[in-house]
């Protein structure tokens, strides 16, 4: 035990970890704050708007990923879930995180616009993540389990208004031609994963040592600060984001919106509590949206275009299989984590900061990599860069389990694996997110990129919820700890066998999808398909970039 100023750790790397975080936190509030009240219109060159949406989505990512990091733990340690049903309850709530900017981005986009939308998610939000520190006795007979399940539909709607919404206000400070766009997007894309790692290592530390109430309570404490900061730098946004039809919301239909989101979240709190309805939904709605693109491309699209969106399903499609891996981190491998790797004193949950971390370390490099191989020619082909993210996911899961049986199964993993596999995960997703939502952009026609990229997105909740029943496999109640692990370790070797596997294939009829791409014959279409994310980094699965083309100045 180590004596902190302020808290006890287990180990010197967990004080320090706890307390870089703490500082790193500390110091983009303080340079916030003193950014967004400078008397100048712009600073360092952007409007001061900008490090206002930075905050906010700092504060919000912060609070989603401190529950993120400790709710796996909170299903089975104080609910008292079963390994196998707490996974799947986790992939569909990650899956309808996912589905839910669709419908926030359409009724932004249609009703109350932007910054209401936002305004609106924030306070779902804010409610969502304190009653999650409401935690009871526990076990699932206590009836405060219930409030618990609100806490999750709040999440999940709030989620669908403020990340459909908010990155759209940060294009439209900027006209279309400026130069600053990129950089800004830059700049806001690091709130969210300075968000994401310090949550991880801060809720997750406070939450698994000195309860639940703390790291949960944190969260909705972060949450607030956004909302409060959102709130009081309004004049800062220079009106964007507001609706473009006021008389659409007039006499009281505003209010009947916000009545509609909360409709939402009664149908959240349901299908939480259900998964399997959860599963179904995204069966059948999927197989159909899938459907109903197929048939436009083969019946009303031209034969390039057509060949163009039947790119686009592949990759969409293998898509699924990466995210179904990848989100294997906050379910199954948080777990593995805390029972099978000597983690050196460090709480599981922290090792959530690792992905958020790696990407703003390599996020630059792959940037500058793609752009110096494309100028010599030789950057390879989105569906050859797919393939390459999944053979990576797949990697890192053969990687573990290689590092586990090295050492025997009755011995601890060494901590080195975990940020092996972790890196390995981190450079497949700069393969594919920010690479398949340009994709998606290139390859649909004007009259349907809103359509297609809600296929992606869709895809993206498909995944989630596939990787919720890839970690249930892992489940190993009622047996021995050392045959538990050698469960996980099977799933993992299979997986990661069928990934690589996958990912080869992909490779191999890469040159025939690219061939149906038609990149020579691509041709820029008007402003209006400037979609949203097509060059921006950010995290998994691009969250916040919802299926829109970037609004009119």
């Amino acid at each position: 035990m180590v004596e902190g100023l302020f808290f006890t750790f287990d180990s010197t790397f967990e004080m320090w970890t706890f307390r870089i975080a703490a500082i790193a936190l500390a110091a983009f509030l303080i340079g916030g704050v003193v950014l967004i009240t400078r008397p100048q219109a712009e600073v360092i060159g952007h409007p001061k708007g900008l490090f206002l949406l930075f905050m906010a989505e700092m504060w919000e990512r912060f609070s989603y990923y401190g529950m993120r990091a400790l709710l796996i733990f909170y299903l089975i340690q104080h609910w008292l879930f079963e390994e196998s049903k707490a996974y799947v309850i986790y992939g569909a709530y990650t899956a309808l995180v996912y589905i839910a900017p669709v419908v926030g981005g359409y009724l932004a986009d249609r009703y109350i616009g932007q910054r209401k939308a936002v305004l609106f998610g924030a306070v779902l939000l804010t409610f969502g993540h304190f009653f999650m520190a409401f935690e009871g006795s526990g076990g699932q007979s206590d009836p405060m389990i219930n409030v618990f399940w609100l806490a999750l539909a709040l999440i999940i709607v709030g989620s669908g208004f403020l990340k459909a919404n908010i990155s759209v206000i940060v294009g439209q400070l900027y006209s279309r031609t400026d130069v600053r766009r990129d950089p800004a997007y830059t700049i806001f894309y690091m709130g969210i994963n300075v968000g994401a790692a310090t949550a991880s290592i801060i809720c997750g530390y406070l939450g698994q040592t000195y309860g639940w109430e703390y790291g949960f309570g944190l969260a909705g404490f972060g949450m607030l600060l956004g909302l409060i900061f959102f709130v009081i730098g309004k004049p800062l946004l220079l009106g964007k984001g507001e609706p473009k039809d006021p008389q659409a919301i007039a006499g009281g239909k505003e209010w009947g919106i916000y009545g509609a989101g909360l409709g939402m979240v009664a149908i959240c709190w349901a299908a939480i509590q259900y998964q399997e309805l959860v599963g179904t939904v995204l069966g059948v709605f999927g197989g159909g949206l899938v459907a109903y693109v197929l048939f436009t491309a083969v019946t009303k699209l031209a034969a390039e275009e057509r060949d163009r969106i039947f790119a686009a399903m592949f990759l969409i499609l293998v898509s699924i299989v990466f995210w179904a891996l990848f989100e294997q981190a906050g379910s199954s491998l948080n777990v593995f984590t805390e029972k099978h790797v000597d983690t050196q004193g460090v709480n599981a949950s922290m090792f959530q900061s690792i992905n958020a971390i790696y990407i703003v370390l390599l996020a630059p490099v792959f940037a500058m990599i793609w752009q110096g191989l494309g100028s010599r020619g030789l950057e390879p082909s989105t569906p050859m860069k797919f393939g390459l993210a999944v053979i990576q996911v797949g990697l890192g899961f053969m990687v573990l389990v290689w590092g586990a049986e090295s050492v025997g199964i009755e011995v601890a993993v060494p901590v080195a694996f975990i940020f092996l596999i972790y890196l390995l995960h981190t450079t497949g997703e700069l393969c594919l997110s920010p690479v398949g939502l340009s994709a998606m952009n290139r390859l649909s026609p004007g009259h349907m990129a809103s359509l297609i990229m809600g296929t992606w997105f869709f895809a993206s909740a498909a995944g989630n919820f596939a990787a919720g029943l890839i970690a249930s496999a892992t489940g190993a109640e009622g047996v021995g700890e050392e045959a538990g692990k050698q469960v996980v370790l099977d799933v993992y070797w299979t997986v990661g066998l069928y990934a690589v596997g996958i990912g080869i294939a992909v490779m191999v009829v890469s040159p025939l999808i690219k061939k149906l791409m038609h990149l020579d014959s691509l041709k820029d279409d008007t402003v209006d398909d400037d979609l949203l994310g097509q060059s921006e980094v950010g995290e998994p699965q691009a969250a916040g970039v919802r299926p829109a083309t970037r609004p009119a100045e």
